[in-house]
């Protein structure tokens, strides 16, 4: 990737443009001020040489000094109010960038996901974007403002002295083409110390999402050797970075410098031949200092523009991942009465990414409308992914998923999910409160609706222990609740949204035999009126279901009720005498 290009062929200063447009105003208003307080500047020398004139003949000074104190003090306050105005507007430019990509995160397809660290995405949307606020006050702003007030400076020291001025200007082109040598190596280091910014995230979260392995495995110093050779390259690469700056920096710093001694020199030299004035050459020098702001201005709008053009692109980068249509509204949940779904698989076929073995080969089944679907077979048959293809988490590559007579393709997305329930094979728990975590699949449900639902999956006891019931934190993906605790809320989550279709995934593995029973109990009583799958390996939980489909190898082998299987169907008898007996309580 070049310096003018990032993701999709677009320059990084036109993907600025797009986040700094809708505060254009604001901006256009703080560049103003800054070309204002510029503008008071650059009388600054005008008003001094006018100041020794008068000394210098004998007038009075008043109307001068007074001059100079109100020039002071307005480009001291303007700038203030500016500066103000431009840093106002950069936090809102980062605002909006970070609505909108934690926005589009949430959309990623699941694939996406799965090919992404979610470190290195959380780092785009952290540390990437808060670069947005330097590169939008001095590459933007800095470029455009400074670069005016350079112009009129250069005007205003020709006016006094050209032949000053051609001197000045020699010694400025020399340091440009040092500078243009050293840029783009500052891009090129920023891009490498972000991404290593990305992969020192993706290491981090990948320990403590596991740090209770980490440790029980003995592996923190290795973990850390990990985390600290992330950050040692983010150093690295950011020394770099600042090194090249640094020496851009002190670039336009050495040019200032000698264009001051060259100007002092042959300006000395015009005055003793009487070419010019004192007050003229006082002037010109004045100029010659209050040009190193705007290059300097300039010179780091340039270095700022690469460090941010780097994050830009990593910004971009994740905004064309592949992602969900976004939905106008959430799409209402069934109503009470609604009518319980119809599902069919024919002859599906799927696998995970284009270089893994196919997972589904040809699977096909109908389920219909209301009663108890229960998936079993050996481990990697492929019966978690039947559940992640209804959810339309994946697309499978051929054949035909249906839902109530319709293709899943069919389905606005929203509309789909809205009628289904999904506890997973884990039953994930958010951070936050237990009541949070209950109404995180209908944030609309009552109290009475809670309470009913808390007593069916028996959690009511839990509630009661805890100090302070449903408000109590639950921690970081709930390590204060034990695992059959969090399987009975994902069970609870998943019912308050009232699903005309249900999927159960090995959704009471972790409970005790006592609760299993209670929720076995009430999976068939929902079964009444709802369509459940459940994915299973408990005989008890499988004998109960209305039919039972077995899977092996990504195929569907065979299809019936316990009895039938049994005598029909050697693998599910083995499974039953085996791996279900053993479980049985």
């Amino acid at each position: 990737m070049t310096i003018a290009e990032t993701v999709g062929g677009r320059p990084p200063w036109r993907l600025l443009l797009d986040y700094v447009r809708p505060h254009r105003r604001a901006l256009l208003a703080g560049a103003a001020l800054s070309l204002v307080t510029g503008a008071t500047g650059l009388l600054l020398p005008l008003v001094a040489r006018g100041l020794i004139d008068d000394l210098g003949h004998d007038r009075a000074i008043t109307g001068a000094l007074l001059a100079l104190t109100a020039l002071v003090v307005a480009n001291s306050v303007l700038g203030a109010l500016g500066s103000y105005m431009l840093q106002r507007t950069a936090e809102s430019v980062v605002l909006g960038a970070r609505r909108t990509l934690s926005s589009y995160l949430l959309r990623l397809r699941i694939p996406a996901v799965d090919r992404s660290e979610p470190g290195d995405l959380m780092a785009r949307i952290t540390s990437d974007t808060t670069l947005l606020r330097a590169v939008t006050t001095e590459s933007l702003v800095g470029l455009g403002t400074g670069g005016v007030t350079l112009v009129a400076t250069v005007v205003m020291m020709g006016l006094v002295d050209p032949v000053l001025l051609g001197v000045t200007l020699a010694v400025i082109v020399c340091a440009g083409t040092v500078l243009g040598v050293i840029v783009p190596r500052i891009n090129r280091a920023s891009r490498r110390a972000q991404d290593a910014v990305g992969v020192m995230g993706a290491s981090l979260e990948r320990v403590l999402g596991a740090l209770r392995t980490v440790k029980a495995s003995g592996a923190e110093h290795r973990e850390e050797a990990a985390l600290h050779t992330a950050a040692e390259e983010s150093w690295r690469q950011s020394v770099r970075a600042a090194k090249w700056t640094a020496a851009a920096g002190n670039t336009a710093g050495l040019a200032m410098q000698t264009a001051f001694i060259t100007v002092l020199a042959v300006g000395g030299a015009r005055v003793a031949t009487g070419a010019i004035e004192v007050g003229t050459l006082v002037a010109f020098l004045l100029y010659v200092f209050y040009l190193m702001s705007p290059i300097q201005e300039v010179v780091g709008a340039v270095t700022q523009y690469q460090t941010g053009s780097a994050a830009l692109s990593r910004i971009q980068e994740a905004l064309h991942l592949p992602a969900e249509p976004a939905a106008s509204r959430p799409a209402p949940l069934p109503s009470p009465a609604a009518e319980p779904a119809s599902l069919a698989f024919t002859d599906v076929r799927f696998r995970y990414a284009d270089d893994l073995p196919y997972v589904h080969h040809g699977v096909t089944f109908d389920v219909p409308a209301r009663g108890m679907t229960a998936f079993v077979g050996p481990s990697g048959a492929g019966k978690t992914t039947v559940f992640s293809l209804i959810e339309r988490f994946y697309d499978p590559e051929s054949g035909t998923i249906t839902v109530d007579g319709r293709d899943l393709d069919d389905w606005e997305l929203s509309h789909l999910r809205s009628a289904i329930g999904y506890v997973e094979q884990d039953a994930p728990v958010l951070s936050g409160s237990l009541h949070d975590n209950l109404l995180l699949g209908n944030a609309e449900a009552d109290d009475d609706t809670v309470r009913r639902v808390l007593k069916t999956t028996r959690l009511d006891a839990l509630v009661e222990r805890l100090p302070q019931g449903l408000d109590t934190l639950v921690g970081h993906r709930g390590t204060k609740l034990s695992g059959g605790e969090r399987q009975r809320v994902a069970i609870a989550r998943a019912l308050l949204r009232r699903p005309r279709l249900l999927l159960l995934d090995e959704a009471t593995s972790q409970l005790d035999a006592v609760n299993e029973a209670a929720l076995r109990d009430t999976v068939a009583d929902v079964a009444r009126t709802t369509t459940v799958l459940v994915v299973a390996h408990r005989l008890s939980t499988v004998t109960m279901a209305d039919r039972i489909v077995v899977m092996d190898a990504g195929r569907v082998r065979a299809v019936g009720t316990h009895r039938q299987l049994v005598a029909g169907d050697p693998l599910y008898a083995e499974l039953a005498a085996t791996q279900f007996l053993s479980t049985v309580e």
